[in-house]
């Protein structure tokens, strides 16, 4: 659950993105289920956001204090992600990098990429299974 002042925003956010396409409502003579679904993405989409900000703030406290033997487990892994990462053509580790790491909608990379969203969903799935072979490997 979202404090107050988080849930504030969210639902600030969902309406201003419900009214910037609200052409795209299939419903117009009943919003509300539609503007729903929307505030309820912005809060899950909040809440992840909030999660990663927490996660790497603990992830800084880690670095400080001595690892055990799981955690260099945790940082092996990372550092073979991102080596698999980097082995990626420059196309697949931008649009993973847009959508996971600058924490973008679909929607929001394929605007940044000034392709259409479908185009981002079949490119994402591609680069997440290439990355998977490449961690397979």
């Amino acid at each position: 659950m979202l404090p107050r002042a988080d849930a504030e925003e969210a639902v600030q956010e969902a309406l201003v993105r419900a009214w910037l396409r609200r052409e795209a409502c299939r419903s117009p003579e009943a919003p509300l289920p539609w503007v729903l679904e929307i505030t309820r993405n912005e809060a899950r989409r909040l809440h992840g956001r909030q999660a990663r900000r927490s996660s790497r703030e603990s992830i800084d406290a880690m670095a400080l204090a001595p690892q055990t033997e799981d955690e260099f487990s945790d940082t092996a892994v990372r550092v073979t992600v991102e080596q698999a990462l980097g082995t990626l053509a420059e196309a697949d580790q931008r649009i993973l990098r847009l959508r996971y790491a600058d924490d973008l909608t679909q929607v929001e990379v394929a605007r940044r990429l000034g392709v259409p969203e479908g185009t981002v969903k079949v490119r994402l799935h591609r680069a997440r299974r290439r990355l998977r072979g490449l961690l397979a490997e």
